[in-house]
């Protein structure tokens, strides 16, 4: 529960402190920002590495191959980077190249999952084979 305080106590301080100078100092409102932004994903990234060994168990005890669990991490950690990438951009007035990088994104989890596709057919045709 502390740590919700200290993400939105860090929030907040970026924000007001982005707030303050972009009257006088755009440009380092700009950085405050991104610099606020990437504090916030290295502390959440800190805080989710505890889960990763929770992915791992679930992975044996179920028997889905470990490579697959890495992938699906892998789609949903780009999908949460995209978007918040995304959304730096807009803030900034940039919502072409915001909806250019959430384009591009979505074509690399359509790549990244072309495997998990292919192992998912692999095993209709095995099912499908037993009738």
């Amino acid at each position: 529960m502390e740590s919700v305080f200290q993400l939105v106590g860090i929030a907040l301080i970026a924000g007001v402190a982005a707030l303050i100078l972009r009257g006088t100092r755009p440009e380092l409102a700009f950085a405050v920002t991104v610099a606020g932004g990437i504090i916030l994903l290295l502390f959440v990234f800190d805080a989710f590495s505890d889960a990763f060994s929770v992915f791992r168990d679930i992975a044996e005890a179920t028997g889905v191959d470990a490579a697959v669990i890495r992938l699906l991490l892998k789609i949903l950690g780009i999908g949460y980077l995209v978007q918040f990438g995304a959304d730096a951009l807009c803030d900034f007035g940039q919502n072409s190249l915001a909806d250019k990088l959430v384009f591009c994104g979505k074509l690399l989890i359509l790549v990244l999952s072309i495997p998990i596709l292919e192992s998912l057919l692999s095993l209709i045709r095995k099912v499908l084979g037993m009738i």
